[in-house]
């Protein structure tokens, strides 16, 4: 098995995975890989502009996270290796495709470290090309059956829902933190579940097993944004080797933040300032310190750590092994991530 220098400790850095089996972490580089192979292999068009803009993401590479799940959760079959692969390059898409949409939504100008597809040409070939990336992805999984592509579209249904009711807020009496965390598990819980999902399901494993590893996704994808949350206002500019408070200058209201305001004893200037997008630094700075000093983080930190356990109770019913090791790492990785 032919694993190119470097891979496997590339592995263990993006998701925090501690596996100690070597032949795990080779299938599962060899694995990525290949999905690497299709992601650039169905994007391709005679189209130049097409072309250009779909490579863009794919290029620019990512921690690929979800497929790496994918590929994880197959480890729970005896068989179905080519079906799981594509559809570990499918979730993949539809993640890229979501993100070419968010950067538009964000007015985003930067996307791994590289010009965003709609600072670099606009609004509608960004638009355009999430769309492009949805429907390959749709192509791909359509050759797995037609349970995968209910599958598919059903998440698809959860992805847009979720942004919808984020956009739109919460509505009426609804609790501002109910209503963020069903949002963010609709809108990044549902596709790394549907990962799980296709992992157990294509690899011919038990149904308990396949839905203890969409249940597993659905928390840890959950557990992900509220990480990401905490990050963005405990870790320096440093740690994270970008600005911090970047949900503060997109006017973003995170866990931490709706966790600050709830409650008789909210500050009112963290209030005045959590109102809207902040595009002075020494209001970012003001608003992060009172953020750290609120309880806010502490909560989330709580939160964080209730969904990890969760999350962990949910491998209980899978049988004991390296690949059930290296999902219970990436639940601890989770709490202890700092950038």
């Amino acid at each position: 098995m032919s694993v190119r220098e470097g891979a496997i400790e590339e592995l263990r850095a993006a998701v925090g995975l501690r596996i100690a089996d070597e032949d795990l972490l080779r299938a599962l580089v060899t694995g990525l890989d290949d999905v690497e192979n299709i992601l650039r292999e169905v994007v391709r068009s005679d189209v130049d502009a097409i072309d250009e803009a779909a490579r863009h993401l794919v290029d620019a590479g990512g921690k690929r996270f979800r497929p790496m799940f994918t590929l994880l959760a197959s480890q729970f079959g005896p068989h179905g290796r080519d079906a799981v692969v594509t559809a570990a390059a499918a979730v993949e898409l539809v993640h890229l495709a979501t993100l070419y949409h968010d950067d538009v939504m964000d007015e985003a100008t930067m996307r791994r470290g590289a010009a965003s597809v709609n600072a670099r040409w606009d609004n509608t070939v960004a638009i355009l090309t999430g769309d492009y990336l949805f429907a390959h992805a749709s192509r791909l999984v359509a050759d797995l059956g037609t349970d995968a592509a209910r599958i598919i579209a059903e998440t698809f249904g959860e992805l847009v829902t979720g942004q919808m009711r984020e956009t739109v807020g919460p509505v009426g009496d609804e609790d501002p933190v109910a209503h963020y965390l069903s949002v963010i598990a609709q809108k990044t819980g549902s596709l790394i579940a549907t990962a799980g999902r296709f992992g157990g399901m294509l690899s011919g494993a038990p149904q308990e097993i396949i839905d203890a590893l969409r249940r597993f996704g659905d928390l840890v994808g959950t557990a992900f944004q509220i990480s990401d949350d905490i990050i963005d206002i405990a870790s320096s500019s440093r740690e994270l080797g970008k600005s911090q408070g970047t949900d503060l200058r997109e006017g973003v209201r995170t866990l931490p933040m709706h966790y600050a305001l709830s409650g008789g004893g909210a500050d009112s200037r963290l209030a005045t300032l959590l109102d809207g997008p902040l595009t002075d630094d020494a209001l970012v700075d003001e608003a992060l310190h009172l953020l750290r000093t609120s309880g806010g983080l502490e909560r989330a930190h709580a939160t964080l750590a209730d969904y990890a356990r969760r999350a962990r109770e949910e491998l209980t019913v899978l049988p004991s092994s390296p690949a059930r090791d290296a999902c219970e790492s990436v639940a601890d990785y989770l709490v202890a991530r700092t950038h």
